[in-house]
């Protein structure tokens, strides 16, 4: 059976069995089968509704939590019962180190590296969640991310605002700011030429922003020490020329990323982007940490949004 199986052709007993309901495992992504996604749909909705889609009800909304640099998988059983009681899908891309390099581990969060378009290889996930669960509203999503997952968000709400209905941004060690006087990732200047489209400011300024983190958070990763080894090892080897040198220039972390959050958030106002920023006391750089302060922001927002 080559044609994705979806929940509209199997009888409601023999969904969770079909792997179809609950946790989905690890899906190869089609267009490109270096990345994957795991899912959690609850299967309450499907037992209290049946499956296919039905236009009295409401679909049911989807949020995506994008890893860090660390690749911790735990998301998706952290959130199962935020999903159940919320209630929402869950979709979780996971995508791997190596991409572009041996050493590669950041190329998913400039959405554009050497071999991997992260944004749109979201969008194709969200393709493929239509095709096997027409239940689920992938048109706008709402989007979370911590870290390296925070710097993911953002960038995908500059290109794609038109997908989303709200995003949370955790704790990004680094950012694009709205500054057409330099390239990306750093700042905006050619993103025309790099992705064919312009940011839309005034959809961005329609949809839900949160900016958390914790009021620890103030310490550069690594120290400065292990900045000053990286440079010297690029240095070394040869750091590569054009956007490579820009990449490369957007690597080093010079501060704490409480910091960077307050520019961000700064810059955004400038442009008439306003954004809540949560800053939850007590805690450093801990995506769990911080995770009742988005689930809450989260909450609210799904709540109010329909998706009939």
């Amino acid at each position: 059976m080559d044609k994705p199986l979806s929940t509209r052709e199997v009888p409601q007993q023999f969904l969770k069995s079909a792997l179809l309901v609950g946790h989905i495992p690890h899906r190869a992504l089609a267009s490109d089968p270096r990345v994957s996604y795991a899912l959690y749909v609850p299967p309450q909705y499907y037992y209290s509704h049946g499956a296919g889609v039905d236009s009295a009800r409401a679909k049911l909304p989807l949020l995506v939590s994008v890893h860090g640099t660390r690749r911790y998988v735990y998301d998706i059983e952290d959130l199962a019962p935020f999903a159940e009681s919320t209630p929402c899908a869950i979709l979780t891309p996971l995508f791997p180190t190596g991409l572009d390099g041996p050493n590669d581990i950041d190329s998913y969060k400039q959405i554009r590296s050497k071999t991997l378009c992260s944004d749109l290889a979201l969008l194709s996930m969200l393709d493929e969640v239509a095709v096997r669960w027409p239940e689920i509203d992938t048109e706008k999503i709402f989007l979370m991310g911590f870290s390296g997952g925070g710097q993911f968000a953002h960038r995908f709400l500059y290109l794609h605002p038109d997908r989303l209905a709200a995003v949370s941004v955790g704790a990004p060690g680094q950012t694009t700011i709205l500054d057409d006087q330099q390239n990306w990732p750093v700042g905006t200047k050619d993103v025309e030429s790099l992705f064919g489209k312009t940011i839309n400011k005034d959809l961005i300024k329609g949809i839900p922003i949160q900016l958390v983190i914790g009021d620890q958070d103030v310490k550069v990763h690594g120290g400065e020490e292990f900045w000053t080894w990286v440079r010297q090892l690029k240095g070394q080897r040869g750091a590569g020329s054009g956007a490579a040198n820009n990449a490369e220039k957007y690597m080093f972390m010079d501060r704490g990323r409480l910091e960077t959050i307050q520019n961000l958030r700064d810059s955004w106002r400038q442009a008439g982007i306003e954004a809540q920023l949560d800053v939850v006391r007590g805690v450093a750089h801990d995506a769990r940490g911080v995770r009742g302060s988005v689930l809450t922001y989260l909450e609210r927002q799904l709540k109010g949004y329909s998706t009939s």
